[in-house]
C-alpha cells in the first residue's frame, strides 16, 4: 500500500531494458513524487502491459487518506495563517498579519519576505479582488518554493544499499528507522539495521525491538566503538546480500563536538567500507523534529557541514505550529526532504509532496 521508495535497476539492467519514456514521467494514475514500481524491488520487465485500472486504484485512495492525515497534523500551522483571509479587503493590513502568522510559523525572515513578494506579484497578475484568491495564489506560491525538496529515496542502485541515519535525541530517529524498515521489508526488500547508537542507554534494546517486529537481521556490540559496529554492518550486509544496510548512529546535538566528531568518524569509516567504489554511504539522513522550528534548520546546517547531507525526515508535524520551517529550509539549505511524519502509526509516514504540504497547510 504504502510505496516509499524509489527502485534504480543497475546499470545492466538499465542498458539492456532502457525506456527513457517510462523513466521520465510517472503514469497518469501515480501520485506525484513517486516511481513508475509499485514495488521497489521488483525488475520491471521488458515490454510489460501497463497495468489494469483496478490495480492502481488503491494508492490514489491510500494517498488521499494521508492527505487528511495532513491537514489534520497541520491545523495548528495552518490555522494562524488562513485567518488572515477571513476579511473582505486586499490591502497592505492584509500583508503585514500575513507576514506576522508566517514569521509565528517558523517560515523565516528570508522564505517569509521571498514569500509575499511572490504573492504580490502573483496577486498583481491574476488581478485577484478578493482574500479567498489570494489564500489560493499563496498555495502555488508555498509549493513552489517548496518543489526543490521533492525527491524520492533510491533504494536499488547499490546492493546493499547504505543508508547513515543521523539526528538528535527526542527526534523520532530510531522510530522512524523501524517504519522505514517496515516498509522496506513489505516490499520485500532484505534488510540489515546497524546499532551504531552505542551511547544512549538502551538504543541498542530499543533498535533490537524493531529488528524483532520486522524479522530483520542486526549487528550490535555492546559497548562497541561505533564506526566499528558501523563497517561490520557494512561487510556484513554485502556478504549476506542484503539489499539495504540501515546505520543508526548515537542522537546528539551539534553543540556536542566531541560526539559530532564521532559522527563524522562513522562516516569516514562507511567510507573505507566501501572496497567496491559505489560511493557508501549512498544516503545520509537527518531527522528533524517538526516542533523545533527555527532550531530544525540549525540542525540541518550544522549536520550537512559536518556529514553531508543527502535527504530529511521530518516529523511530528502534528503537534506543532511551526511548519512553516520546511520554507526557512527550501531558502536556506534546500536538502532534500525525503518523508515527513504526522503521528506515531505506521502509515503517518510518508513520501513528501511539495504541493500537498501547501494545500494541507493552508486547509
Amino acid at each position: 500500500m504504502f510505496s516509499f521508495f524509489k527502485k534504480k535497476p543497475p546499470a545492466a539492467e538499465t542498458a539492456a531494458a532502457e525506456a527513457p519514456p517510462a523513466l521520465a514521467a510517472p503514469e497518469p494514475a501515480e501520485p506525484a513524487g513517486r516511481g513508475w514500481l509499485r514495488n521497489p524491488f521488483a525488475v520491471k520487465p521488458e515490454a510489460a502491459p501497463e497495468p489494469p485500472p483496478a490495480e492502481a486504484a488503491p494508492e490514489p485512495v491510500a494517498r488521499a487518506g494521508w492527505v487528511d492525515r495532513l491537514k489534520l497534523g497541520l491545523r495548528k500551522t495552518g490555522s494562524s495563517i488562513t485567518t488572515v483571509f477571513t476579511g473582505t479587503r486586499i490591502d497592505e493590513a492584509l500583508y503585514e498579519e500575513l507576514e506576522e502568522a508566517l514569521l509565528m510559523a517558523d517560515t523565516g525572515v528570508k522564505a517569509t519576505t521571498v514569500l509575499l513578494d511572490d504573492l504580490r506579484r502573483r496577486v498583481k497578475e491574476a488581478r485577484a479582488t478578493e482574500p479567498a484568491a489570494v489564500r489560493e495564489l499563496l498555495v502555488d506560491a508555498i509549493a513552489d518554493m517548496l518543489r526543490p525538496l521533492q525527491k524520492p529515496l533510491v533504494i536499488g542502485e547499490h546492493k546493499p544499499t547504505v543508508v547513515m541515519v543521523a539526528g538528535v535525541n527526542g527526534a523520532g530517529k530510531t522510530t522512524s528507522i523501524g517504519k522505514l524498515t517496515r516498509h522496506l521489508a513489505a516490499h520485500k526488500a532484505s534488510v540489515l539495521l546497524a546499532a551504531a547508537d552505542t551511547f544512549r542507554a538502551a538504543a541498542r534494546e530499543q533498535l533490537a525491538v524493531w529488528a524483532d517486529r520486522n524479522y530483520v537481521e542486526i549487528i550490535s556490540q555492546q559497548g562497541g566503538d561505533p564506526a566499528a559496529v558501523a563497517f561490520d554492518a557494512v561487510n556484513a550486509g554485502r556478504a549476506r546480500g542484503k539489499d539495504v544496510v540501515l546505520v543508526d548512529t548515537a542522537g546528539r546535538l551539534p553543540t556536542q563536538l566531541h560526539l559530532m566528531e564521532e559522527l563524522k568518524k562513522i562516516r569516514r569509516t562507511l567510507v573505507k567500507a566501501d572496497t567496491a567504489g559505489t560511493g557508501v554511504p549512498h544516503e545520509v539522513l537527518l531527522v528533524i523534529d517538526g516542533n523545533t522550528g527555527q532550531n530544525a534548520l540549525m540542525q540541518v546546517k550544522a549536520f550537512d557541514d559536518a556529514i553531508g547531507l543527502t535527504g530529511l525526515i521530518v516529523t511530528k508535524l502534528d503537534g506543532t505550529a511551526k511548519g512553516g520551517v520546511l520554507a526557512a529550509i527550501a531558502q536556506e539549505r534546500p536538502v532534500p526532504v525525503y518523508f515527513i511524519g504526522v503521528g506515531e502509526k505506521l502509515e503517518d509516514l510518508e513520501t513528501f509532496d511539495a504541493r500537498e504540504f501547501a494545500q494541507a497547510l493552508l486547509g
